[in-house]
């Protein structure tokens, strides 16, 4: 199910705090679920930016001793999926170059829909990228404007590029953070006592025992620097286009995404998804850990038992060896376990948050069976995906898509379900309308709000290097 899409990545900065790196290790500690492949810090003490990455989780890459070396009141950090051209460690972020005026790192999370064309233009000019991230045409967009300010420079860069990116961005002395006119992806600003912090989403702040102030704004660069905050609004104004797939599955639960509680948006569309599929069975049972807030929602509205049917395994990284002789879904198996006492003869509603190729959906079906249910219902808290993302979320080619090439009781008969309901679009819309609106919903509509990269009349090709995503 939704194991096939790959959260985008995360960032996190701080500003005044004699512990600057150590805070951005335990903020990329909580930020670990929007990106496993690669970590990276970058502290400057205000005259020399000092930076660490690697490949792996945040406490793989970093030791007690390692944190020494990154002294500072000042540090951003970055944790991410592999790019398009593989888990590389030139590739990890935080980058950290030197040009003219000095030092500067930035961390990214997004995707710049005109990357490509900016490359082989900066490239015909002269330039040499060292990685394939699309972050790395900002840098090169920043060090060759003609402004004579570093804000000034920095708002050149972005005034060029197209697409999703919420940056932080840090110099000797100052720290930047920025969203795109269309506020694509979530940026939160909070303080820790007198220092100040931003970061992709409040979990972040709690765990180092922040308080939120406020989301950086869509089109807003707030500027961090000895003589305080200063808030510029340089881009012109655009229509908001949040991205929905925050609430239904990026973002931890646990907190505020585009002013909004996470899980109480799954609760909510897990009950609305009960009114508009109901259906009669025994127990409820969330596909964890993305279904657990969706299914305790339907489970309220329906009145059928929450149950924990399916475990998963805590232990379990991202490879593993097979055993030769082949069994029968293993690596599903591997990562979950059915409860039989619980399932054994009762009609089951399945909840998650999304089906994209169907291959892991099928073999949890099969797995319920083979437990024992003697009915298995499928419960989706969000439409049917049936098209790409090109604002930083790694999603399968429209074909590989099953809801791109098949209807849902074709899905249904492909899955070996009883039954299976997708919450509508309009129903997600009334969700959406509970908060703020304003959200990018193109996966599901093909409503896309900035044109995707155009191979044919009717082809679109992700670009070839994507800072935040990874391919399946």
């Amino acid at each position: 199910m939704s194991t096939s899409f790959r959260d985008e990545c995360g960032v996190f900065g701080v500003f005044g705090d004699s512990e600057a790196a150590n805070l951005t290790y335990l903020g990329l500690h909580a930020l670990q679920h929007r990106g496993q492949e690669g970590a990276g810090i970058a502290a400057s003490d205000g005259s020399l930016i000092r930076t660490r990455r690697g490949l792996g989780l945040v406490g793989d890459v970093f030791s007690a001793d390692h944190l020494a070396e990154l002294p500072g009141t000042m540090a951003i950090g970055h944790v991410r999926y592999s790019t398009a051209g593989g888990s590389s460690p030139l590739n990890v972020q935080p980058f950290t170059v030197r040009y003219r005026d000095g030092q500067v790192s930035v961390a990214h999370n997004g995707n710049l829909v005109n990357a490509v064309e900016l490359k082989a233009e900066l490239e015909a000019r002269g330039s040499i990228f060292n990685t394939t991230s699309d972050t790395e045409v900002i840098l090169h967009l920043i060090a060759g404007s003609p402004q004579s300010t570093f804000v000034n420079r920095l708002v050149d860069a972005l005034a060029r590029v197209s697409g999703a990116y919420s940056l932080v961005v840090m110099t000797g002395d100052t720290l930047v953070a920025v969203r795109d006119p269309m506020g694509f992806r979530p940026l939160v600003l909070g303080k820790r006592g007198d220092a100040w912090v931003v970061c992709s989403e409040t979990c972040a702040l709690s765990l180092i025992d922040g308080e939120l102030v406020r989301e950086v704004e869509p089109g807003e660069m707030v500027i961090i620097d000895a003589d305080g905050l200063q808030s510029l609004r340089p881009f012109p104004e655009q229509p908001r286009r949040a991205c929905i797939f925050e609430h239904i599955y990026f973002a931890r639960p646990d907190s505020e995404v585009f002013g909004e509680s996470v899980y109480s948006q799954r609760v909510a569309l897990g009950r609305l998804l009960a009114e508009e599929h109901p259906v009669d069975a025994d127990v409820v049972v969330p596909v964890p850990d993305s279904g657990i807030p969706g299914a305790l929602g339907f489970a309220q509205r329906s009145g059928i038992q929450f149950q924990v049917g399916l475990l998963r395994s805590r232990y379990v990284g991202r490879t593993f060896i097979e055993p030769s002789q082949q069994i029968r879904d293993f690596g599903v198996k591997l990562k979950l376990s059915p409860l039989h006492g619980v399932l054994r003869g009762k009609r089951v509603v399945v909840v998650d948050d999304s089906i994209v190729r169907g291959t892991t959906s099928r073999k949890i079906v099969r797995m319920l069976r083979q437990a024992g249910a003697a009915e298995v219902h499928l419960r989706i808290t969000a439409p049917p995906t049936t098209g790409g993302c090109y604002y930083g979320v790694d999603t399968p080619n429209r074909e590989e898509l099953i809801a791109h090439r098949m209807d849902v009781a074709q899905i249904c008969a492909h899955l070996g379900a009883d039954s299976l309901g997708y919450l509508s679009l309009e129903g997600l819309r009334t969700v959406q309308g509970a908060g703020r609106g304003g959200y990018c919903e193109a996966c599901f509509s093909g409503d896309y709000p900035i044109a995707p990269p155009q191979v044919g009349e009717d082809e679109v090709q992700l670009p070839l290097f994507q800072g935040n995503s990874q391919e399946n």
